[in-house]
């Protein structure tokens, strides 16, 4: 999990997250959220000046409200490092009013079904995004992701060193997609595939 509000993590494309989960409650991990609905607001100024500094300002609706502040991520061979810091507040609301206060505007919303689970040190959280359902992995270096990874049933070489975020800006160009959003909605009816995203299936024979 994050230490010195660094975050290491990768994650990993999956078919089927019920056999992962299964994985986890063998090996004792903990569950610290059962599965909820998160949603997600991506802030920027006018100038889009976070966007072009590869840098994040996220506002949190899931088992509690909380403000992040992300930096530029680095890919250390197959994992994402980047600072994170995290406030959480008590008012949703009052934090959007504060925020565009500041300046910042919405601009993006994303949506998610996400439970997480404690094991060791490491932070696992099996995702169902619009596009797909993903293992993302949070630990202290790439070695012990990768151990994780291996005992979880999923290939290393799989992991992804990139954001949802990314994910879908990668989408949106192979498919030409004229979606702002990624929500639910916005994908009723379509079908994703891998490649699309320009991932590999983890959990694959």
């Amino acid at each position: 999990m994050s230490t010195n509000n660094q975050e290491i993590e990768s994650k990993f494309y999956v078919r089927d997250l019920t056999p992962i989960e299964n994985r986890l409650l063998a090996l004792g991990a903990t569950c610290r959220v059962p599965r909820g609905f998160e949603y997600n607001l991506r802030y920027d100024d006018a100038e889009n000046s976070l966007q072009r500094k590869r840098k994040v300002l996220r506002l949190r609706q899931f088992d509690d409200t909380r403000l992040t502040f992300k930096g530029p991520g680095e890919n250390i061979g197959g994992a994402l490092s980047r600072t994170e810091i995290e406030l959480v507040v008590d008012n949703f609301e009052n934090a959007k009013l504060f925020l565009a206060g500041l300046g910042y505007q919405v601009g993006m919303i994303y949506e998610k079904y996400r439970s997480m689970y404690e094991l060791d040190d490491a932070l696992i959280t099996l995702d169902e995004l619009p596009y797909g359902r993903f293992v993302e992995i949070e630990a202290g270096g790439l070695e012990e992701i990768t151990s994780l990874a291996r005992k979880l049933g999923l290939k290393p070489k799989a992991a992804i060193p990139a954001s949802y975020q990314g994910l879908f800006e990668q989408l949106r160009k192979s498919k030409n997609l004229p979606i702002q959003h990624l929500t639910f909605e916005a994908f009723a009816g379509l079908q994703i595939f891998p490649d699309e995203l320009g991932v590999r299936i983890a959990d694959e024979n």
